[in-house]
């Protein structure tokens, strides 16, 4: 917030000497200035003061009686100044204003006093004209105070003329450009001699600007644009056209219905054939792919032809290396883990032969599934084979050695005959029994009857002798090598071990049933999705869309060396 100032405003009359002292100053500061040239009338009409200017320049009051040495020296000076200038005072053409060189400063200040007179001036030439012809010098440094006229006196202002040879302050006149000659540099003043050096400045700025511009123009004509308009020119004129031919083949498995833990999890998926679908891409991208495309499709012959451009050219001498190195750009095969789908693009200069080159590829896909798993198939099959055969002999060498044993003793059974043995020596130990029971009866009686006495003695005789005898042949057949009890051992271990190669037989029987239905299991197929189809369209080169990754290529490459090369220089200027 700002207010007004409370002090009051007095008008300040100068005294003479100060007056004089600052007429001095004015007058010196005025540079000379050679006389236009004019008429001898319009001279003394120029130079004549009117009456009013006259009592104008004369101060009121006593004047001082002797001014100070350096008031007088600018007096002096400014009197030649003044006579000099007073020559052109009388310019009224706006022509020769123009060719005066006026600046800009004396214009606008002569403005600004044509407007305090109520001059229509048009523009600030024709102010400096007009004021001249009413005789006011529009380039006069003068007095604040003496602005301030009494509205009386305001209007009823002469034109102020001054009488030749008078002492009264004329008009400067500024030095034509045509005719003044440039000031030295030692005589320029701070400000100018600043605007030069700016002026300087600027100027050298601006040139190196260009220059740099120019130079980086040129590295951006010669590192980018030039090899984008080659790449351009050779995709657009020199490149041959590619037609390409998709196709899309899954590697499945055999139905897993009897799979059991983490396989039996993985059947039916992707994961349970993404080994062989990955082998599968590794053969088609393999040299071996590349051989034998070459050997039964022509894979060489049709990429050497004339009429293809020298870049996808193949030379007719060329290693097996160099072909590898075009089947590799012209075959490109990919694996999508998620959906298990093997995706192949095979390109040549024409659509039939690469329909040709993808169905040839695919069938030897096949083939490779079909013997991935066979050397597995084949080795459980055949290990369950030769396990069955060792059985199967096994058992035959155990009936052998058992008929064998049965033979050497001439007893199909000897348990059986001496459980017989047994059973008779226990029977007739019976009878043996009741007979002695029957004697010792008949023998308690008091009058035996003599006829069955003896009759019953003689049975217990036979029958004792039968028994020593059974017990004799018991005997005989459980000692010696030939015994019936060490027959029987061998004839039982016979047969425990043919029980057993009988049971080895049957577990190697089930487990090549179960190993020919696990290789059945285990077969591969390939199945394809989407078949290779001739295309009406080229699919390469991509004129625009190769241009421009060109030119991004140039442009990245030239910016990181444009930058890399700064960084370098500003480490090596620090």
């Amino acid at each position: 917030m700002t207010t007004k100032p409370k002090a009051k405003r007095f008008r300040i009359r100068r005294s003479p000497s100060s007056f004089g002292e600052a007429e001095a100053r004015s007058s010196a500061t005025a540079r000379p200035v050679d006389p236009p040239r004019q008429s001898p009338a319009s001279f003394a009409a120029a130079t004549e003061p009117t009456g009013a200017e006259h009592q104008q320049a004369q101060p009121s009051g006593p004047s001082p009686a002797a001014p100070s040495q350096p008031a007088a020296n600018a007096a002096q000076t400014s009197g030649d100044q003044a006579a000099s200038a007073a020559a052109g005072a009388g310019s009224t053409d706006i022509e020769e204003i123009k060719r005066e060189g006026l600046t800009g400063r004396q214009l606008r200040l002569a403005r600004r006093v044509a407007q305090k007179h109520d001059l229509p001036a048009t523009s600030d030439y024709d102010a400096v004209r007009q004021l001249r012809q009413i005789g006011i010098d529009p380039f006069k440094r003068s007095n604040m105070l003496e602005l301030v006229v009494p509205q009386s006196k305001q209007a009823s202002v002469p034109a102020p003329t001054s009488p030749p040879g008078a002492d009264a302050q004329t008009l400067p006149q500024t030095v034509s450009r045509e005719k003044a000659a440039p000031p030295a540099p030692g005589h320029l003043s701070p400000a100018e001699r600043r605007n030069r050096e700016i002026q300087s400045i600027q100027r050298d700025i601006a040139r190196r600007r260009r220059r740099k511009m120019a130079l980086l123009g040129a590295r951006v004509g010669a590192f980018v644009m030039i090899p984008t308009f080659v790449v351009g020119f050779y995709y657009y004129n020199v490149a041959t056209p590619m037609y390409s031919s998709h196709s899309e083949f899954l590697v499945l498995k055999a139905d897993s219905t009897g799979a059991s833990g983490f396989g039996g999890l993985l059947s039916g998926t992707q994961f349970a054939t993404s080994q062989d679908s990955i082998a599968v891409q590794a053969y088609l991208q393999s040299k071996e792919a590349m051989r034998r495309l070459d050997e039964e499709a022509g894979f060489r012959a049709h990429f050497t032809q004339d009429w293809i451009d020298p870049i996808q050219r193949l030379e007719p001498g060329a290693t097996n290396d160099d072909a590898y190195t075009i089947y590799e750009r012209n075959v490109k095969i990919g694996y999508d883990p998620t959906e298990g789908v093997v995706r192949m693009e095979v390109s040549a200069a024409e659509p039939e032969v690469a329909a040709e080159f993808s169905s040839r590829l695919i069938s030897y896909a096949q083939e490779k599934v079909n013997h991935l798993s066979e050397q597995k198939r084949d080795d459980q099959v055949g290990d369950a084979e030769r396990a069955l055969e060792l059985a199967e002999q096994q058992r035959r060498d155990a009936q052998a050695e058992l008929v064998r044993l049965q033979q050497q003793g001439a007893v199909l059974d000897p348990e059986g005959v001496i459980a017989s043995l047994r059973s008779q020596i226990n029977t007739f130990e019976l009878q043996l029994q009741q007979k002695k029971l029957e004697l010792a009866a008949l023998q308690d009686n008091l009058r035996p009857n003599a006829a069955k006495v003896e009759g019953t003695a003689a049975d217990v005789k036979r029958l004792e002798t039968l028994i020593d005898n059974l017990n004799k042949r018991m005997t005989d057949a459980s000692q010696g090598e030939n015994s019936l009890a060490s027959l029987s051992v061998k004839i039982q271990m016979a047969q425990a071990d043919l029980a057993t190669r009988d049971m080895m037989l049957q577990s190697a029987l089930q487990q090549v049933e179960q190993t020919r239905m696990e290789a059945n299991r285990q077969v591969r197929y390939l199945t394809t999705a989407v078949e290779p189809v001739p295309s009406d369209s080229p699919s390469s080169p991509r004129k625009f869309e190769n241009t421009i990754l060109a030119f991004l290529i140039f442009s990245g490459i030239y910016l990181m060396c444009a930058l890399t090369a700064s960084i370098l220089r500003e480490q090596v200027s620090s």
